[in-house]
């Protein structure tokens, strides 16, 4: 699922951005946030400035005119910043400006924490990497903001999904979807599955054939989940189950350790 998203959300993004520099960017977005889901805090600061170097190069190409994958950031921001002599495609100006001061603050704090070289009193925090990662949401949507190729909420709801499908214990296998650890209860395999689903949501008989538990344990974890004390899932319409907000909140303040491959 996740590989399908990812390749349209690419697709909406080229044109405008080159194709190359639009899945650098994607995957960059997408390793830093699954990084930030494993508490591996120390590649959100090292990625956060790999992740403005290459929208940097997109802004640049897209306000110049001209392609170069490999032009430094600063020189990136030298020329979008330059109202004296330049030329400037992106209008109104305030908008590129504004990316560029937020790419410039996530590119200055981490050489200032020392996340680009080897510190003998800096180690990489929560608090730290959830700046970084912030900032780098918000450059990304509002990236997704200015130059997608179609519909804003088709946009957000690509971000949304490719986000929620990207779970490191679940793995796809053919037809087969699996939680690949032992060690959750029959109503945290569905909670992560559901997370997984995203907002399609999967059907009880989907729920039924991918927990690995008994019916009887998968309809009293649904029920449970489901009921007015809990209201951590909902049924749509369409019949199928999908997390509520509560839900995602349960996901991201306990479940966030096993999400992981153990």
């Amino acid at each position: 699922m996740s590989l399908i998203e990812r390749n349209q959300l690419v697709a909406k993004l080229s044109p405008p951005f080159d194709n190359l520099l639009a899945t650098q960017l994607v995957d960059e977005f997408v390793s830093q946030e699954r990084r930030y889901i494993q508490r591996d805090w120390e590649p959100a600061e090292l990625d956060g400035g790999q992740f403005c170097e290459i929208l940097a190069r997109i802004i640049y190409h897209l306000d110049s005119g001209t392609l170069n994958r490999d032009k430094e950031f600063k020189d990136c921001v030298s020329y979008l910043e330059n109202d004296k002599g330049a030329t400037h495609s992106i209008t109104p100006r305030s908008d590129a400006l504004t990316l560029v001061k937020v790419l410039k603050t996530i590119y200055k704090f981490r050489s200032a924490r020392g996340a680009v070289h080897i510190s003998s009193t800096y180690r990489a925090n929560h608090m730290d990497a959830r700046m970084m990662i912030e900032n780098v949401r918000w450059a990304m949507n509002e990236t997704l903001r200015l130059f997608w190729q179609g519909d804003r909420e088709a946009a957000a709801k690509a971000i949304r999904e490719l986000l929620q499908f990207d779970v490191p214990c679940v793995g796809v296998f053919e037809d087969v979807i699996l939680v690949q650890r032992t060690d959750l209860s029959p109503e945290e395999e569905v909670l992560i599955l559901l997370h997984y689903g995203g907002e399609a949501g999967l059907s009880r008989a989907e729920l039924g054939k991918y927990v690995r538990s008994s019916p009887a344990s998968i309809t009293r974890s649904v029920q449970k989940l489901e009921s007015n004390e809990c209201r951590e899932i909902v049924q749509l319409a369409s019949g199928k189950y999908r997390l509520t907000d509560l839900g995602s909140r349960r996901i991201r303040e306990h479940l966030g350790d096993k999400l992981l491959l153990q």
